[in-house]
C-alpha cells in the first residue's frame, strides 16, 4: 500500500488536543495517530450500517466458575454460522482466555459479543473489528 503525504491545517487548540492524543495512547507521530482516528470512524461507520465485517472477540474468565463453560459453548453454537474458529488459552489455574474470530454482519457479532460478555462469570471482553474484510 502507497503511502501519500498531505498537509493538514488545524485550529491551535484542535492541535493540542491532537498532540495530547498522540502522547495519551503513545503513538509515535500524529500520523499514527491520524491514521487510527480515520480507521475507528470507518470501523464505526460499517457497524452502524451493518455491513459484512472480521473480527475477534476476547474474553477473560474463571473456569471453574458453575455452568460457565456450558454456556459459553451453547451461546457459540447458537452462532455457528459468523464464527470461524475460536482459541481457548490457560493463563493460570484459575483464569482463561478465548479469542474467537467471527466474520458477519456487524449487528449480529455485536449481538453475539454482547451474549457472551455479559455472562455472569466474565471478567472481561471485548469485541474488535477489522476495517478491511
Amino acid at each position: 500500500m502507497a503511502v501519500v503525504r498531505f498537509g493538514v491545517s488545524l485550529e491551535k487548540e484542535l492541535l493540542n488536543e491532537l498532540d495530547n492524543f498522540v502522547a495519551q495512547n503513545q503513538f509515535t507521530n500524529r500520523s499514527q495517530a491520524i491514521r487510527q482516528l480515520i480507521t475507528n470512524k470507518l470501523v464505526k461507520k460499517k457497524t452502524e450500517e451493518n455491513k459484512e465485517v472480521a473480527g475477534a472477540i476476547t474474553l477473560v474468565y474463571d473456569h471453574h466458575k458453575r455452568d460457565l463453560l456450558n454456556k459459553l459453548a451453547d451461546i457459540q453454537h447458537d452462532f455457528y454460522d459468523i464464527i470461524l474458529s475460536a482459541q481457548h488459552f490457560h493463563l493460570d489455574h484459575d483464569n482463561c482466555l478465548e479469542i474467537i474470530a467471527v466474520r458477519g454482519k456487524a449487528f449480529r457479532l455485536q449481538n453475539l459479543a454482547n451474549k457472551l460478555i455479559s455472562l455472569k462469570a466474565i471478567q472481561h471482553g471485548n469485541l474488535s473489528i477489522n476495517n478491511d474484510k
